[in-house]
């Protein structure tokens, strides 16, 4: 009897074993690429350049998985998603992973069956008016026609701010954001209210961006960063060291143009674990050796991705919470050792 048992026992741990080695690590492996839900419409976040290839921090972290897993940043499909279509995407398999301005909640963390790795962009809600409208705060938007996403937690904020502060006001719903920036732009609303980073990516593509202003308060938190789904350790753990490798990276001052050096020459054992030359790093992510390495040589280190395509949208870094930890933001990643 206790020889049965034992055997069931053995049996038992060889699935395991095996069901944790397998899902999307291993689909993405034997597919060749990594597919990717995005926005395709948020300058700074992910849309196309005039080439036609995708750019932005979010997209970046499509590139920087891709980089990791496959050794090749540029092995990704891309798959654009509305904010109502983006979990169902997930969820259903259709995408590997979420990387869509996407705010982390109690709900989209418990009752969707998905988990959210890290951040990438912490953000807040605001409002962008025209400036012949002569306000000054959002507190004066009383009775104001606000253009607002659908689908989206901004929706809610705004719901909330207005209930608090005793307003009213006339939402006009869209399902995308140029849709909701052409609303705004042809004067269907008074205020287009999002993420004081989206409205200012969204400003520069107004008719008369100087026009438009960005008032003052921020009304809500939005933490943003890339989703997976439940029930897959592997792949959770793999994205989530993909943002930590870029965040350590910078830290350590590796840049995707040191990195062959930094790789070759320096003695600092905290560089040379995150670019593998010493401990088991990647075989502990089941990755190779050189993953993080690939990361930072192909597509940067955190703050390289950020000045490449917030700083020109004047979406600046410094005295933020999105800079490093060190220089008195909130960005904090755990070692690599």
């Amino acid at each position: 009897m206790n020889r049965l048992i034992t055997i069931a026992l053995a049996a038992g741990a060889v699935l395991i074993g095996s069901a944790a080695t397998a899902g999307t690590l291993e689909d993405v492996k034997k597919r060749g690429h990594l597919i990717c839900g995005i926005n395709n419409a948020v300058p700074g976040f992910s849309a196309p350049d005039d080439k036609g290839k995708m750019q932005g921090i979010d997209v970046d972290v499509c590139y920087a998985t891709a980089a990791a897993v496959l050794g090749d940043a540029n092995k990704v499909e891309f798959t654009p998603l509305t904010a109502k279509e983006r979990f169902t995407a997930l969820s259903s398999g259709e995408v590997d992973l979420l990387s869509r301005n996407t705010t982390h909640t109690l709900h989209r963390d418990s009752a969707l069956g998905l988990n959210f790795t890290y951040y990438n962009y912490i953000d807040g809600q605001g409002f962008m008016v025209k400036k012949d409208l002569g306000v000054k705060s959002a507190l004066e938007l009383d009775g104001a026609a606000v253009c607002i996403q659908q689908g989206t937690t901004t929706e809610l904020n705004l719901a909330d701010y207005f209930r608090s502060n005793n307003m009213k006001y006339q939402p006009i719903g869209y399902e995308t954001a140029p849709q909701t920036r052409d609303g705004f732009d042809k004067g269907a609303c008074d205020v287009l209210t999002s993420d004081k980073s989206q409205l200012a990516a969204q400003r520069t593509e107004l008719k008369n961006p100087d026009g438009a202003i960005i008032l003052p308060e921020i009304i809500s938190k939005e933490p943003l960063g890339p989703v997976v789904r439940q029930g897959d350790d592997v792949w959770f753990n793999i994205v989530k060291w993909v943002l930590f490798a870029m965040i350590n990276a910078e830290e350590a001052g590796i840049t995707s143009s040191n990195a062959d050096d930094m790789r070759k020459n320096s003695k600092n054992p905290v560089v040379r674990r995150i670019l593998g030359v010493e401990g088991e790093m990647g075989r502990e992510l089941q990755l190779s050796s050189d993953w993080a390495y690939n990361i930072i040589k192909q597509v940067g280190n955190y703050g390289e991705s950020y000045q490449r395509n917030l700083e020109p949208l004047g979406i600046a870094r410094k005295g933020s919470v999105n800079d490093l930890w060190t220089r008195g933001g909130i960005l904090y990643a755990p070692p690599i050792r």
